[in-house]
């Protein structure tokens, strides 16, 4: 997912993608006595992550947690501390005077994991032949496409070393989106041109999760070295890495990288407090406890303030049918597009029990769907619409929208159904288990019947995106600077609209599906902030979009943490940040002692 997507972020966590979830970035060994002695003293660092990644090919991936933030690499990438665009693969570039061309000049003598060179070639291959092509079904392409017309930019390469992107319109965020990793031409170009026995490329089959780790060929700062399925991803430095530091030495300079796949958070808070880990994703619960421990166990705990990322409560507002089937069913589906209803839930939504009681006080409410980092984030005092806690306005609303309440104090909508809905969210997640327990409490109060059901993560994605067999869920997206990077969130036809989801590549269709005209307007908002130029003047237009999301609700947003991780004393040039957590700078990072 690709919201607020900076090149940093865009390369680490996407989203891509999608969807930024309660991820715990602990560092953990399984079991110390066992894989430390096997490590032979290498200086390494050792994490732990709540599930299995998906893939291993970035173009493909939605998901996380994800590998792609240590394994690769754009042209551009974006400081989390300042915000600015920086050079990473290209090493400068230049705009024309009518800013429709950018010309990069790629670094030279850049290579790939396996020591071949890196090239032009490798990036005219992939943007043209992968983020380009119709054929591969990335969401990459949302964040590329331009105006109203939704054209792509064309690229080709001037000479060895400089490539040359031309778009149609101006286009603001065009270095955020160039983040981008840049595949291999020599490992995956004839996986583009030959295809499978149903058409497809064999690209959309390769570097899956069974891919022999030697096969997957990298330009970041490391590299997978083995992968155990529910039990560890190991990553080896990559001596091919272009980064050298002040003294011209090769970076990164920790050896390896150990992601122990753990099962809860409570495994993972055990295991760093035995002193198995280097850091920990410090959540609310845990708080107090850690900062108790600071000293006796030679860790920091940083606070980077709001997280970037955005929770929320979503209804399945799609109208459409499978086989003539109602994707909703067409009563629950009357409530729910019903922007009143929409609006008495987000009153009746105690955010602040939740702020004090489920994450200790340790947030703030949250309001919009941009960052409150970004330069385009709009505030309350700006105008930004709130929902307060307020019962006695959300019965207002519903008694207006024609609901009314039986004898039993039940909402029943002008019919006499009873209303009652399934919310889901992702099991083993402790923080958004509770919250989906005091919405239920807090509907209650105002007579509705909520069914909360968490699911696993993998059944609970494949309703979201694939059956959309869904009413309501509690969700999460990553974000970052950029509102262009939600792109594909906010336009109808987007790969994660999932509000109003339309049939994905390789799906079945949906008849009778419809955009409102709130909903098209902030997707043609969107398109005006990309091309226009003028900071302030794309405040404003990202302001309106702001201003829609709040009134028409297609996410009723909870409160958002802050972004907190306990990281052991031995790692030096840690520079914490919200946006970036504390390894963003990886290649910089070193171990006082092993």
């Amino acid at each position: 997912m690709k919201f607020g997507i900076s090149p940093k972020i865009l390369h680490r966590s996407w989203i891509f993608a999608l969807l930024a979830f309660w991820i715990v970035i602990a560092l953990n060994g399984c079991n110390p006595s066992q894989f430390k002695a096997k490590a032979a003293q290498v200086p390494q660092m050792v994490q732990t992550i709540l599930s299995d990644p998906k893939t291993f090919n970035s173009a493909l991936s939605q998901e996380s947690p994800n590998v792609f933030g240590l394994i690769t690499e754009g042209l551009t990438t974006q400081n989390p501390i300042t915000g600015k665009d920086e050079p990473a693969l290209a090493e400068s570039w230049q705009i024309s005077n009518d800013k429709l061309k950018i010309v990069f000049t790629l670094r030279p003598n850049l290579k790939w994991s396996d020591g071949q060179p890196l090239t032009v070639d490798d990036v005219v291959f992939t943007y043209n032949d992968i983020y380009l092509n119709e054929a591969i079904p990335t969401d990459a392409r949302d964040v590329l496409r331009i105006g109203e017309s939704r054209k792509l930019p064309s690229v080709r390469k001037l000479d060895e070393r400089r490539v040359e992107f031309t778009t149609p319109e101006p286009f603001a965020p065009f270095l955020e989106v160039t983040g981008l990793p840049i595949f291999p031409a020599h490992t995956l170009k004839e996986s583009i041109t030959t295809k499978d026995s149903e058409g497809k490329p064999l690209f959309l089959s390769k570097w899956g999760v069974d891919t022999p780790p030697e096969q997957i060929i990298v330009n970041g700062a490391y590299k997978i070295e083995r992968y155990n399925t529910s039990q560890r991803v190991i990553f080896r430095r990559n001596p091919y890495y272009w980064r050298k530091g002040p003294q011209g030495e090769s970076q990164p300079y920790i050896e390896r990288i150990v992601w122990q796949i753990v099962e809860n958070t409570e495994t993972s808070l055990l295991q760093f407090r035995s002193g198995s880990l280097d850091a920990e994703a410090v959540t609310p619960e845990y708080f107090s406890l850690l900062k108790k421990q600071e000293e006796q166990g030679n860790f920091k705990i940083y606070n980077g303030g709001p997280t970037a990322n955005r929770t929320f409560l979503m209804f399945n507002l799609n109208k459409g049918k499978r086989n003539g089937r109602p994707l909703v069913d067409p009563i629950k589906s009357r409530w729910f597009n019903t922007v009143e209803f929409r609006q008495a839930v987000a009153y009746a939504i105690d955010r602040q029990t939740i702020l004090n009681n489920i994450f200790r006080g340790l947030g703030t409410a949250q309001n919009s769907p941009i960052a409150v980092q970004s330069p385009y984030y709009l505030s309350p005092k700006e105008g930004l619409k709130v929902y307060d806690y307020n019962q006695q306005k959300a019965k207002e609303l519903l008694l207006k929208a024609g609901f009314k309440y039986n004898d039993r104090n039940q909402l029943v909508d002008a019919e006499g159904n009873r209303v009652r809905f399934t919310l889901f969210t992702n099991s083993g997640n402790r923080i958004r288990e509770a919250m989906g327990a005091q919405v239920k409490q807090d509907l209650g109060n105002i007579g509705i019947q909520v069914d909360f059901t968490p699911l696993a993560w993998s059944t609970y994605t494949d309703r979201l995106s694939n059956t959309l067999d869904w009413e309501a869920g509690l969700m999460g997206l990553g974000g970052g600077l950029e509102p262009n990077g939600g792109a594909n969130v906010w336009n109808p036809e987007g790969g994660l609209h999932m509000f109003n989801q339309k049939p994905q590549a390789g799906q079945k269709p949906i008849e009778g599906r419809e955009v409102a005209p709130w909903e098209a307007q902030i997707g043609k908002l969107y398109i005006q902030g990309a091309r226009e130029l003028d900071k302030a003047k794309r405040k404003l237009i990202y302001a309106e979009t702001q201003r829609i999301t709040q009134e028409y609700l297609p996410f009723i947003h909870m409160v958002a943490p802050y972004s907190m991780s306990a990281v052991r004393d031995r790692f030096e040039k840690i520079k914490y940040s919200a946006l970036g957590g504390a390894f963003w700078n990886i290649y910089e990072v070193k171990l006082t002692e092993q």
